[in-house]
């Protein structure tokens, strides 16, 4: 085929990761690892995550069942890994880049309709099959990295683990891919468990045996094995892999558990991945030595940390840490960046309501000893009325203390609430989501939403905010710029028939839409980090661009003590001054 500047057009290499003996292995990790290692080596790299689920998307799914729902720019609502492929690789994906059953047999249907009309009989193979084939092939043509033309190379993640029966359309699918565009344009990495059994002692390759097998015999052949375990396998173990899997001692890698995530793709590069896969892809013509320094600097800086800073999670899901991902890992790039260890201090916002007090004493007990001894206080988004209560005597607690807060979302809402109640006098203030009836609906529905209709009708993805007080404090954080472009994920919004009174508060709404109607960020005067944003700042934050306004709730804290410090000092030299008899200069002297 012949390009636009009449070369020969690159053919796209594709990457499969896929998944064997349990599920949570780390697929996404490694699969974001690998295009990390790829790019490190000068080549363009884009990712798809299929996930065989029936759902369309992961909008409507429960935290608990599925973790975070990420949200892209175009307002896609997909799986919480490709979070992980944009915050590795900074590139910014499509919901067409997270492929599920619901969206292939949703869409596969219509143009095959005219055909079952005329008694054509629609099958899952070729049919489904080569959807999946044609919806591959398309999305990884699309460029991601703000660069023109497609990518050099495409990463695949194939969800659950070999042998789900939901996924055998796509391993069908991919198989065919493999064969379709060949040999060389084709590698496959398979993640497997290598367990150690307490009572023996020794590293177990059984498990890695069955799934590759399995895998083999569903007509995929892994290239490189990724043996996922919790110390580093030894070479004895590599060479029993290697006899039983057909895959080469020096394709055998091995991920063990290291202090944080970021050890990942240098420990990829310290195996040879990268030499492995670019011999496989035939690389060789546009690959470089891989350049990873700023990616260690980053991991070497996180390990050597020492002092930390607590940080109070107020929320509902915190059964299920992964339910606040993105939330955690913006922690993670603004604490990092201010030379600070993250530490979460997990509170369920039931726990610090009245009525836990009588149910569980212990846990209400411990839910405010942990509130007040966190340096900040964050209530990130959430959806449905339980631990709500518990939430407004947080932001109440954070007002009235001085405590930095930020409140995302459910979080801004919050604080609206809070104030209306506490301030207002308006104790039955709400938001309409939580109490339909209430007399005085600080929060209120988005009419273009669908109260029927739960799936991608919300205000979704990325949107602009325009900042209207030049002075507020989040003017400052994004560095005066007249407005932002963050993504959304809400229905109901502050309901602007109440904004005289809570200005009146002290409330101040310094950021809107472009309509003016809905208010985006609250900040409070003479508070030293109070603000509330409607957006979700923490799906734009990245390792190396920490989002401003988590960054700043915990430089605050840090000022804070380092003004203290400086009176205290300042008195104590006023002190000395004066007992050696010399008081303050004078302008003469």
């Amino acid at each position: 085929m012949e390009g636009e500047g009449g070369g020969a057009e690159r053919p796209m290499k594709y990457v499969l990761v896929t998944g064997g003996v349990v599920s949570g292995l780390g697929k996404g990790v490694t699969a974001s690892s690998v295009g990390v290692v790829l790019k490190s080596c000068g080549l363009r790299v884009t990712s798809i995550k299929i996930d065989p689920y029936l759902n369309t998307d992961a909008g409507t799914m429960s935290p608990f069942e599925h973790g975070e729902v990420f949200v892209l720019d175009d307002g896609g609502e997909v799986d919480l890994d490709l979070g992980n492929y944009e915050r590795f690789l900074d590139v910014t994906l499509t919901r067409d880049n997270n492929i599920t059953t619901g969206k292939i047999y949703q869409a596969s249907p219509s143009p095959l309709l005219e055909f079952i009309f005329c008694g054509f009989l629609l099958k899952v193979v070729p049919h489904i099959t080569d959807a999946v084939k044609n919806w591959i092939e398309l999305v990884a043509s699309v460029p991601v990295d703000g660069k023109e033309g497609a990518a050099d190379v495409c990463v695949i993640e194939l969800g659950g683990t070999v042998g789900d029966i939901e996924s055998m359309p796509f391993i069908e699918a991919l198989r065919q891919l493999s064969f379709s565009v060949g040999k060389e344009n084709f590698c496959l990495i398979h993640v497997s468990l290598v367990p150690v059994l307490g009572v023996v002692g020794e590293q177990k390759t059984k498990p890695t045996q069955h799934s590759v097998r399995e895998l083999r015999a569903l007509g995929l052949t892994p290239d490189l094995l990724v043996c996922r375990s919790s110390q580093p396998i030894q070479e004895n173990t590599k060479v029993k892999l290697s006899q039983f899997c057909h895959v080469s001692v020096s394709n055998i890698l091995n991920i063990h558990d290291v202090p944080n995530i970021w050890h990942v793709p240098l420990l990829l590069r310290s195996q040879g991945a990268h030499e492995a896969i670019v011999k496989q892809l035939n690389l060789f013509s546009k690959a470089t030595p891989p350049d990873l320094m700023s990616w260690t600097q980053m991991a070497e800086t996180y390990d050597n940390l020492t002092n930390s800073v607590k940080i109070a999670m107020v929320g509902k899901y915190t059964g299920l840490t992964d339910s606040y991902l993105s939330v955690t890992k913006a922690l993670l790039h603004a604490c990092v960046a201010c030379s600070l260890r993250p530490s979460i201090e997990w509170i369920a916002a039931s726990d610090l309501e009245d009525e836990s007090a009588a149910v569980t004493p212990e846990a209400h007990e411990l839910a405010w000893r942990t509130l007040k001894g966190s340096s900040c206080i964050l209530v990130p988004g959430g959806f449905g009325d339980r631990g709500v209560q518990g939430m407004v005597l947080a932001a109440k607690y954070a007002r009235e203390h001085k405590i930095p807060y930020l409140g995302i979302c459910l979080g801004m809402q919050i604080s609206v609430i809070e104030i209306s109640r506490s301030i207002l006098g308006l104790q039955r203030a709400n938001s309409e989501e939580f109490d339909p009836q209430t007399p005085d609906p600080v929060v209120i529905f988005m009419p273009e939403g669908s109260r029927t209709h739960m799936g991608s009708t919300m205000r979704l993805g990325n949107r602009r905010t325009f900042i209207k007080e030049p002075d507020c404090i989040t003017s400052k954080l994004y560095k005066g710029a007249a407005y932002v472009d963050e993504r959304h994920r809400h229905r109901y919004k502050v309901n602007p028939n109440y904004l005289g009174k809570l200005s009146s508060t002290g409330l101040e709404f310094v950021g809107n839409d472009e309509s003016g109607t809905r208010m985006e960020v609250l900040e409070l005067r003479d508070h030293p980090y109070y603000i509330g944003v409607q957006f979700h700042p923490e799906f734009k934050s990245r390792p190396a661009k920490p989002s401003a306004l988590f960054l700043e709730s915990y430089v605050v804290p840090l000022r804070i003590e380092e003004h203290r410090e400086d009176d205290a000092l300042e008195k104590k030299n006023s002190n000395a001054a004066t007992s050696c008899g010399r008081g303050t200069p004078t302008e003469g002297s």
